[in-house]
């Protein structure tokens, strides 16, 4: 088949693109590259800063690669937003790439009206909607979900795409029950192959925590950061925790080696691209790992996830418990490395991609 892939969180798009090579077929991959991420792309779509000149060179660059966009089997977009115009000039994109391609398909990756409606109406036991203590602070980028137009654009796109894929358990939830006819949960593709096992186990804890500046509140960043140093602070010989602010994908995947434990997110029932990164690596990961993610898996036995909840002696404990249990670790990241192998693996990944494609 031939597939265009168009926008990117995360190195998503790039990492199933490599995996949809692998079993003979054409992809082309259309980004920004995730902005100060730079992920990798075929065509690179960038708006580099919001000045008058920069939008108008960017809808040049559109109109200029709009006809690369023409004679697919499958285009997938990343969101509802899926590249940075308004809502009226995203839906007629839409309508071009529905006209002129064979199926189009609409991505669940993402903070979206659905995905924002679902945690507003109290679907999930906590998330990053429901912070304590900050329940009247939410990010106006958040809730403007809610509002004309955009919620007006996801309700669109979906309404309009052939099919609708969620990677994560909250976006199934969110989309199940007005969308469940035409949506498929499928998990992120992670490149097992290329990705080895990189952590060293030597007698200390070495937290890792990689920050995206923006983002470091919904994901919890602050809290556990607060707490580990407080945590290390009194465990000196035994816990080190090296933090990094919003490094490209490259750079970032790099300072990650040598550490074994990640600290990833605290309002998430299921681990995202960046904990499965450091999985993969072969290092522990504190994330969203709730009984929910491993239902949805089919995992009974391999549940190596350490999984905060949102309570500070929750975290403070789980963080402890790690650095005076420190020859534990190792087998939970081994243990984190099978998990990813058996339900990430990129390669099974694009074949349950293809599986549902061509199922629409």
């Amino acid at each position: 088949m031939k597939i265009l892939l168009i926008g990117e969180y995360s190195n998503l798009h790039w990492t199933l693109a490599k995996g949809l090579k692998s079993l003979g077929h054409k992809v082309v991959v259309a980004s920004d590259g995730c902005g100060w991420q730079n992920n990798y792309r075929d065509i690179d779509i960038s708006l580099r800063e919001n000045s008058f000149f920069d939008k108008i060179k960017y809808r040049f660059d559109i109109l200029r690669n709009i006809k690369k966009f023409k004679g697919f089997d499958v285009v997938q977009v990343i969101s509802p937003v899926f590249l940075k115009l308004n809502p009226t000039d995203i839906i007629k994109l839409f309508d071009f790439l529905k006209r002129h391609n064979r199926k189009v398909f609409l991505g669940a990756f993402g903070t979206d009206f659905y995905y924002t409606k679902a945690c507003l109406e109290n679907k999930f036991r906590y998330s990053d909607f429901m912070i304590p203590g900050v329940k009247d602070k939410l990010p106006e980028d958040n809730t403007n979900w809610l509002k004309s137009p955009l919620k007006e654009l996801n309700e669109t796109l979906a309404e309009k795409s052939d099919g609708i894929v969620s990677c994560l358990y909250e976006y199934k939830v969110a989309y199940e029950n007005i969308w469940g006819y035409k949506s498929e949960y499928i998990p992120l593709p992670i490149d097992t192959d290329e990705i080895k096992p990189s952590a060293i186990y030597d007698g200390k804890a070495k937290f890792f925590m990689g920050v995206q500046k923006s983002k470091a509140h919904l994901k919890g960043c602050d809290v556990m950061s607060e707490i580990l140093n407080e945590v290390c602070s009194k465990h000196k010989d035994r816990c080190e925790f090296k933090t990094v602010v919003s490094l490209p994908y490259a750079s970032y995947m790099q300072v990650m080696n040598g550490c074994n434990i990640l600290v990833d997110q605290l309002y998430s029932y299921s681990p995202g691209m960046n904990g499965l990164l450091g999985m993969a690596k072969g290092m522990v990961t504190i994330s969203g790992g709730e009984p929910e993610i491993y239902s949805i898996l089919n995992e009974d036995e391999n549940m190596p996830i350490i999984n905060p909840t949102p309570d500070k002696e929750d975290i403070y404990n789980k963080f402890l418990s790690l650095v005076e249990n420190i020859d534990s670790i190792e087998d939970i990241g081994k243990k984190s490395r099978k998990f990813v192998e058996k339900h990430h693996n990129y390669i099974d990944v694009a074949m349950k991609y293809i599986d549902f494609w061509r199922s629409r």
